[in-house]
């Protein structure tokens, strides 16, 4: 029963995108009005100075908000030995979950945008062997509390002149086994942020280096950011990048449907144990989950701004250890650091799909 009501989500929204043959025109470019072509449109409430447009002509459209479901196949845990805790391994039937993001524009402006955000994911865990027979706490955590991702973040563009821009994100993480009904302390709450230098020499390119400080592999890291996107000549291929958090190579059936084939790094500090099952030392533990997604992704117009799309693919893990944060307090390992894990787990990689229902921009 605790799956029932996201599988009839799931079952919705894959008729929505089985339906969308049946109700829509055969796609040709020239059948929709192209809006890309007012991308370079400029507004006089700024004077006489122009400055780099957010858009890239041809690229997918971005999503304002987004309802979807996330489903992985079956695999194994492998949890480590830890204080008296022997190593044991389990089956994961299934993980799935709801997933929901919501982007709202406080300023937009020719000379300045800022988006308000927030995100909520949930992943729960069908284990072959029921609750009451599991051993291991990081088993029992998962089966019985699943993981909640709550997170707030605002969004600034600043473009500088006409062909240069900046990019900056701030964004906070409650990520842990809690309910949603209980959340946990504010103080296991993870702050990423990120800042990119960008250029816009063309209607058809644009990129932008930067820096991050990121939990997207699962622990603190601090790593470059590269954005990268581009349409060909022909606007039927293109590539929409933001290194490390995903990649794509897009083909664009028309302006209205699309295949790309690329990747997503997702990943969470996690905090587990706010049931207060483990006694001290163990009662401030942080799953460093982090996961690298190979996926083709398919996006099309249903109708007006509503979009469907639909990613299928393998989930590598990248990591799935567990840290002691003592009282919160978080530390920097980076590639180079020598701290040990609490737990060093292994996980197996299963096939995914997602599917969601998505309201972009104009």
């Amino acid at each position: 029963m605790k799956f029932y009501y996201l599988k009839v989500l799931f079952s919705c929204l894959f008729l929505a995108l089985i339906h969308i043959d049946s109700t829509a025109q055969t796609d040709s470019t020239d059948e929709f009005e192209d809006f890309s072509i007012y991308d370079d449109l400029e507004f006089a409430d700024e004077g006489t100075k122009r400055f780099a447009n957010v858009k890239v002509s041809g690229k997918s459209p971005d999503k304002l908000i987004s309802i979807g479901y996330d489903y992985q196949g079956a695999y194994d845990i492998t949890a480590a030995g830890f204080s008296n805790f022997d190593e044991s391994t389990e089956k994961v039937n299934s993980t799935q979950g709801f997933r929901f993001e919501a982007n709202v524009p406080l300023i937009s402006k020719n000379s300045i945008i800022v988006q308000a955000g927030i995100l909520y994911w949930n992943f729960m865990y069908d284990f072959e062997t029921p609750d009451e027979e599991l051993t291991h706490p990081l088993h029992k955590s998962l089966s019985e509390n699943g993981l909640n991702v709550i997170t707030l973040q605002l969004n600034i563009y600043k473009p500088l002149n006409e062909n240069t821009f900046l990019l900056a994100r701030i964004a906070g993480n409650m990520a842990g086994d809690y309910q949603l009904g209980d959340l946990q302390p504010a103080k296991y709450n993870r702050y990423v942020m990120a800042a990119v230098y960008g250029k816009k020499p063309k209607d058809n390119l644009q990129w932008g280096i930067g820096l991050s400080r990121t939990y997207r592999a699962g622990e603190l890291n601090y790593l470059p950011v590269v954005l990268y996107n581009w349409t060909g000549s022909n606007r039927k291929w293109g590539i929409e990048t933001l290194f490390p958090a995903y990649g794509d190579v897009r083909y664009n059936f028309s302006p209205r449907s699309m295949l790309f084939f690329g990747f997503d790094l997702e990943g969470a500090s996690t905090r587990i144990g706010n049931d207060s099952e483990l006694e001290a030392p163990f009662n401030d533990l942080e799953l460093r989950r982090g996961e690298l997604r190979f996926r083709f992704r398919y996006e099309r117009q249903i109708t007006g701004f509503l979009w469907v799309s639909a990613k299928v693919g393998y989930r590598y893990n990248w990591s799935f250890n567990v840290d002691r944060v003592p009282d919160g307090v978080d530390f920097f390992r980076g590639f180079f650091g020598d701290q040990d894990y609490v737990m060093e787990n292994e996980l197996t990689n299963p096939l995914f799909f997602n599917i969601s229902l998505n309201l972009v921009s104009p």
